[in-house]
């Protein structure tokens, strides 16, 4: 007999002590604007505000002011006391805030029974730039010639009249650039600007530069490189995607300790020349000279070689818009091993896949070069390997290499402008005998707070939760690409499949939401999106024709449109982005209900097909399909799928999309749609069924794993007897395939959910833990650091292929912590939890913390010698709880609870819940 003990808090909401007595609020914490602390330079016209509270709140009140008194005279805004609504955010509702100020703002709450808590200690974000106000000219090289691939050295020199009390620099470049001031690097490891659609908009920075000058004469530096402006980008390894001149654009504001102030703004007076970059690509890497100086440019007085006049250039991008996410810089440094290769180089294993650079210690006579390759990979002979990703780059061009020319002495050489997926390091050329203490790896990624951590008696999973964490790491960079080596592509499905574990892993809120701010300015007219954001296609400059005019049809690529600003509301409570990006969402929506009503295609006309209901079926474009099934290879699968409809999982995503975006509306209140798409929804799981589902859901479509897997997921079938006939359908093809998972990109992250939810969990954790391939373990064996893009990673000589740093296979993070951990939302942001640990597996224990809006919330358990789990829960202030265990369930709100209860021993195996 199963016995349950809980310690049960009482509602958070009564406020009081064990004695009956009211307790004193605390006031509001961890304040943040747009989900950045104390951001610099931020677009006021879309302003959103969160805290965290001690309670459940019924009212919120903000206030914004110039000062941090928060004097009369000094309010800009005050919201009075509002009704806190479901939703974790405090939108901005006041008038225009005055451009390039700082603002001081304040939080207050009431609790359920109308008590108030003290202000906040008061906050700080600063406006960013209104166009009115810039004055700067973009300049660049007076060269025309479109192959000019030189890194471009501007210079300024300034004299002060007296000190400066308060400066601001607002940067922005076509192409990567480093701002010095002084002879002082201000933008450091920083990737700037992030990659946007340069044809549309453009994001600059603001630094604050108040102690970087000084009375007297002071030299303004901005070194440009390449970066995804004019450099090598996607598949094709296209050069100058968005123009073929680089350029900079500058407004430095300072106020002076004599009261005056002072502008200093690019244009034709700076001077342009070359230094010690030759070349610097994002993708192929970087050439230096150190026999250049690197400060004689930045001292007063000095200069870069070739100096001239800069010219204005005509072609820039048409808006400027304010950061909203945090700069892709340096979140960590590596230490490195040093052996020999059986060449002879000198090979540097950091340990661990990443994405960034080296710094290296080289010497050697002047003028000699070393040579640095970079790989995640080594040949079986034990060399650094270059060649594997040679199918998709053409044949001998530099990739991934850094050269330097010695100087004579030896330096400490870091590359500016680029950034590389790898390992390992081969050096050639250098004299210098290497030490661990003279080489360092230096982690490139945008900065997001981690949020969660994981932890299993089975030290495999941990491994897995740290290989997908890399991953996510190494390709949110300027913008969630495939993978940091090949084509580094904004892949529109990886980010679909991965997003709802990216948000439980780190705080990628902002970061995905400008991802999506990307996809609705490159969204097509007709609706379709394509396949890649940003789309690599610029007018007059660029054609990517495959992306935007083959695949942006393609779904569950498309459907990130819908799938992602849902999965962002559900993790972070961010209302906003739903409205934000309603009309995208219902754009790639519409054009799917009119690609199914208006065409036909040739192979479902020569059927009788399912007569009405035909008008709800998408046979039409290409789709990915279920891309990269074990033992695909990519270029066969592409052309199959130009060839089959594959309408089946086209369909399924249509009804799934229809669904969402319903809720989309209901969530906004806009009733008529939330209706209007509920009911198509309907129409369209109908018309799937009719055409797709056979013997009562003993058979469904081409009969592969997936195929069951999206039923079940997507709710497509009709009744219990359905699901039934369709999970022992899909358990008996697992079986048949020797407990071997069988699906690719779209389906695996709905896989081993679904099972558990179907009653199957022994099957979930046999495919969780089988060794060898296709499964996650199998790469944990052969010694991974992250996820590969295709599950066997190697050919049969052992030689490596495709990627092997890939997110999109690593979304079985979010079976660990939603699952085996047993903590997921059950309402967006986390304001209810649903904690329901999966015992089984052989696991003995399991836990995950996550820092959710309201705070920190965990779940953690363990079995002892006679099978009793022990389960202990933290729920956050302002949340609530549904607890599961076996059969019982537990309504719990914040506080720390535990609870106990004997379990079959069938445990190990997968513990059946009703």
């Amino acid at each position: 007999m199963n016995t349950t003990e809980a310690n049960v808090a009482q509602s958070d909401g009564a406020s009081s002590d064990a004695g009956g007595r009211r307790t004193v609020l605390g006031a509001p914490t961890a304040l943040r604007t747009n989900g950045r602390v104390a951001p610099l330079g931020i677009d006021a016209s879309s302003l959103h505000f969160n805290w965290r509270a001690d309670t459940t709140q019924s009212a919120k009140r903000v206030q914004i002011a110039t000062a941090p008194a928060f004097e009369a005279l000094d309010l800009a805004w005050d919201s009075d006391q509002e009704e806190a609504g479901a939703t974790v955010q405090f939108p901005y509702s006041g008038e225009g805030l005055q451009s390039r100020t700082k603002y001081w703002w304040r939080a207050q709450y009431w609790d359920q029974a109308g008590e108030r808590s003290p202000w906040s200690v008061p906050a700080t974000f600063e406006t960013g730039m209104d166009d009115s106000a810039w004055n700067a000219h973009w300049v660049g090289s007076p060269s025309t010639s479109p192959k000019d691939d030189r890194t471009l050295y501007f210079r300024r020199e300034a004299e002060l009249s007296s000190a400066v009390v308060r400066g601001r620099a607002y940067v922005s470049a076509l192409g990567w650039y480093r701002l010095f001031l002084n002879g002082r690097d201000i933008t450091g490891h920083a990737l700037v600007p992030r990659w946007t659609p340069f044809d549309k908009f453009a994001e600059y920075q603001v630094y604050d530069v108040t102690d970087h000058f000084r009375e007297g004469v002071n030299t303004i530096g901005v070194a440009v490189a390449d970066g995804r402006y004019r450099g090598v980008l996607g598949i094709w390894n296209r050069r100058a995607n968005y123009g073929d001149h680089l350029g900079v654009l500058a407004q430095l504001e300072l106020e002076l300790a004599d009261g005056s102030h002072v502008t200093i703004s690019s244009d034709e007076s700076w001077r342009v020349g070359e230094g010690r970059i030759q070349r610097s690509d994002p993708k192929y890497g970087e050439r230096v000279d150190f026999r250049i100086s690197d400060s004689d440019w930045l001292k007063p007085g000095g200069n870069a070689l070739n100096e001239k006049a800069p010219k204005l250039l005509e072609h820039v991008p048409p808006k400027l818009i304010a950061e909203d996410t945090a700069r892709v810089e340096s979140v960590e440094t590596l230490r490195g091993e040093i052996s020999r290769t059986p060449s002879g180089a000198q090979l540097i294993d950091f340990g661990q896949n990443f994405a960034g650079v080296a710094r290296v210690r080289l010497s050697g006579p002047a003028g000699r070069m070393a040579r640095l390759d970079y790989s995640e990979v080594l040949t079986p002979e034990g060399e650094v390997d270059t060649n594997y990703l040679a199918t998709l780059k053409p044949g001998g061009q530099w990739f991934q290499r850094d050269e330097a020319i010695m100087s004579g002495r030896p330096i400490d050489y870091t590359p500016w402008f680029t950034i590389h997926g790898f390992r390992y390091v081969a050096v050639y050329g250098s004299d210098y005998d290497l030490t661990s203490s003279d080489v360092e790896g230096i982690v490139l990624s945008s900065r997001m707070d981690q949020i969660a951590s994981f932890h299993a008696s089975d030290q495999r999973l941990e491994q897995l939760w740290r290989n997908a964490f890399w991953s996510m790491r190494s390709n949110f960079t300027d913008t969630a690409t495939d993978c940091p080596t090949r084509e580094r592509s904004g892949w529109t499905g990886d980010v679909q499949v991965f997003s709802p574990t990216a948000l439980q892993l780190a705080d990628s809120g902002p970061f995905l939401r400008r991802y999506l701010r990307n996809l609705a300015a490159e969204q097509n007219p007709d609706g379709t999106v394509p396949a890649v954001i940003p789309a690599e296609d610029s007018p007059g400059h660029s054609r990517n024709r495959l992306f935007r005019d083959v695949a942006s049809t393609s779904v569950g690529w498309g459907d990130v449109a819908v799938m992602l600003p849902w999965d962002i509301y559900r993790y972070t409570g961010d209302e906003s982005v739903l409205r934000s990006q309603y009309a995208s969402a219902r754009a790639w929506v519409e054009q799917l209900c009119k690609r199914a009503e208006t065409k036909r295609r040739w192979s479902r006309r020569l059927r009788s097909g399912v007569g009405q209901l035909e008008r709800y079926i998408l046979d039409t474009g290409y789709h990915w399909g279920e891309w990269l099934r074990p033992d695909t290879e990519m270029l066969p699968e592409i052309a199959r799928n130009f060839v089959l409809s594959r309408s089946a999982i086209a369909t399924a995503y249509y009804a799934n999309s229809t669904r969402l975006l319903s809720k989309i509306a209901e969530t906004l209140g806009n009733d008529q749609d939330a209706t209007r798409f509920r009911e198509l929804s309907a129409n369209v799981r109908r018309a799937w069924r009719a055409a797709f589902v056979r013997q009562e859901g003993s058979r469904i479509a081409d009969d592969k794993q997936d195929d069951y897997v999206r039923a079940l997921a997507f709710d497509l079938l009709e009744n219990p007897e359905q699901r039934a006939r369709a999970l022992a359908r899909l358990v008996s093809l697992i079986e048949k395939a020797d407990d071997h998972l069988g699906t690719g990109f779209l389906s695996t992250p709905m896989l081993l959910s679904t099972l558990v939810d179907e009653g199957r969990p022994d099957v979930a954790f046999r495919l969780l833990f089988q060794e060898t391939s296709p499964s996650w373990l199998a790469q944990i064996r052969r010694g991974a650091t992250t996820i590969w893009e295709t599950w066997e990673g190697y050919n049969k000589k052992g030689e490596a292929h495709e990627s092997h740093n890939h997110y999109a296979l690593g979304s079985v993070v979010q079976f660990l912590q939603e699952r085996i951990a047993g903590l997921a939302p059950m309402e967006p942001g986390y304001r209810r939890l649903r904690i329901a640990p999966q015992v089984g597996g052989g696991l003995r224990s399991a836990s995950v913390v996550i820092e959710t809006p309201y705070g920190p919330a965990s779940s953690a358990w363990s079995l002892d010698d006679d099978n009793i789990l022990h389960l202990k829960v933290l729920v956050p202030p302002g949340s609530s709880a549904e607890v599961h265990i076996g059969d019982a369930r537990f309504d719990v709100f914040s506080g720390e609870h535990e609870f106990r209860e004997r379990i079959p021993s069938s445990a190990s195996a997968g513990w059946v819940r009703k």
